[in-house]
């Protein structure tokens, strides 16, 4: 390819981004890397052979795994083998450089920042739509600081009071990404009895309803409720995450919270039939408009001003 390619044309803005967004640069490297193994004509098998890779680590490098990019070493050696030319090679090499710089999440240790947590905070970080429904809680990115608290205390009762204070700042570091420059189109759908399950008190609740409302109106956030008396909803028994990055040959991503660990989806198959279930549940659910009306009534039901 010449220096014209506009595969690798499109990579070159990412090299001057100022915050660093190594999820996304891993994602961005291994998926050009897939792309020149597929130019060479070349199975993943076949080339990891060659180089004396086990498919696995292969497998890892063009999917962006990892709380570390791969070697520049390692991406060295898969090029020559593709036979990439000097022009596409550089820009992903300038990209893998990038992707070793920390994003500002990493700066947590690994005990509130485990590996597959790690990766969840960066996908919504390059994300340009987040799709969630939550049952239980309302979603992080939309909570206060004295829900998040309260959340933090619920599923860590025995937590010192240091740590809990990290984790509740962590959250809320995490919900600036909706007051950037480009936030992300976020798109909620949450349980009515996330509504009336009373965390922290009367006067919290009321804090992060008010919150909720204010949220409601910008125009990069929707907020859906499901009411309790829609019986045969089509919820999902756990949350779910679906986060979606724009034209750059990434796939769609679905996230799936267990208490100690998580999923990540990004087969074609199973992120549409998430997508399918997050439309269908969004059909059921109340439009945005009537959800507020419904937000409101509650706030002043059961957390009236004092």
């Amino acid at each position: 390819m010449s220096a014209e390619s506009p595969r690798v044309s499109r990579l070159e803005p990412y090299l001057d981004r100022a915050e660093p967004a190594p999820t996304l640069l891993k994602m961005l490297v291994g998926v050009q890397l897939a792309g020149f193994r597929e130019d060479a004509g070349l199975a993943q098998e076949q080339a990891a052979r060659t180089l004396g890779f086990s498919p696995a680590k292969l497998s890892r490098i063009e999917a962006g795994k990892g709380r570390r990019p791969p070697s520049e070493a390692d991406v060295q050696a898969l090029l020559t083998l593709y036979g990439t030319d000097a022009y596409e090679a550089s820009v992903l090499l300038r990209l893998l450089r990038r992707a070793g710089e920390p994003g500002w999440w990493q700066r947590y240790d690994k005990r509130l920042m485990p590996e597959w947590f790690d990766r969840l905070v960066g996908l919504q970080e390059a994300a340009v739509a987040i799709r969630t429904f939550e049952i239980q809680y309302v979603p992080g990115l939309l909570q206060t600081p004295a829900y998040a608290r309260a959340v933090v205390r619920r599923g860590l009762p025995t937590a010192p009071e240091n740590e809990v204070r990290r984790r509740v700042e962590l959250r809320m570091r995490r919900a600036e990404l909706l007051r950037r420059q480009d936030p992300p189109q976020v798109w909620v759908i949450i349980d009515e009895s996330v509504l009336l399950r009373v965390l922290g008190g009367p006067e919290v609740m009321r804090e992060q309803l008010e919150h909720l409302l204010r949220m409601a109106q910008r125009p990069h956030v929707t907020l859906q409720i499901v009411p309790l008396d829609v019986t045969n909803a089509s919820a999902p028994a756990i949350p779910v995450t679906y986060l979606r990055f724009g034209g750059l040959d990434l796939p769609d991503v679905v996230y799936l919270e267990h208490i100690r660990s998580a999923n990540f989806l990004e087969d074609r198959d199973e992120t549409e039939e998430y997508r399918v279930v997050l439309d269908r549940l969004a059909d059921e659910a109340l439009q945005p408009r009537p959800s507020v009306d419904l937000l409101g009534r509650v706030m002043a039901e059961r957390y009236p001003a004092p």
